[in-house]
């Protein structure tokens, strides 16, 4: 599973059960990653991509549930992390700032299961330079 989520500075991702922010480029990208496959949301995350076009949304309630172990989702908490196991991929994009936040990113991916393997800077409607890194889990029969 291919897991995409904003995150600040400090690894926050929401407060007071809201997202920290949002911003159209950001939107956009994660539509193009999706590359005409389903990108699984919640309910709350439809706002973001209203205009989503060339890719099937499916609002499911339990992300870390319902969507397949090949599928692509958004997250703006940290449910999906219940089941880190069946998370392949992770696309993170840093606000490169710090907002209020009460629920943070739980994964470490600074450790030997999980390798960057691209990283890219965006300039963004609401952020001047926002950050998008892609990680890819190691697997035990790849040389470190």
């Amino acid at each position: 599973m291919l897991v995409i989520a904003c995150i600040d500075k400090r690894k926050g991702m929401m407060f007071n059960h809201r997202r920290q922010s949002r911003d159209s480029v950001v939107s956009a990208d994660i539509l193009r990653e999706c590359n005409g496959k389903t990108l699984h949301i919640s309910i709350y995350s439809r706002t973001l991509f209203q205009n989503a076009d060339e890719v099937e949304l499916k609002m499911v309630e339990d992300l870390s549930e319902q969507v397949p172990s090949d599928g692509i989702c958004f997250v703006e908490d940290a449910e999906v992390f219940r089941q880190e196991e069946r998370i392949d991929k992770i696309i993170l994009y840093y606000w490169n700032c710090c907002y209020p936040a009460d629920i943070y990113f739980p994964l470490d991916l600074s450790g030997e299961n999980w390798k960057l393997v691209r990283q890219e800077e965006l300039e963004g409607t609401s952020h001047e330079k926002i950050t998008k890194e892609m990680y890819c889990r190691r697997r035990e029969n790849e040389y470190l």
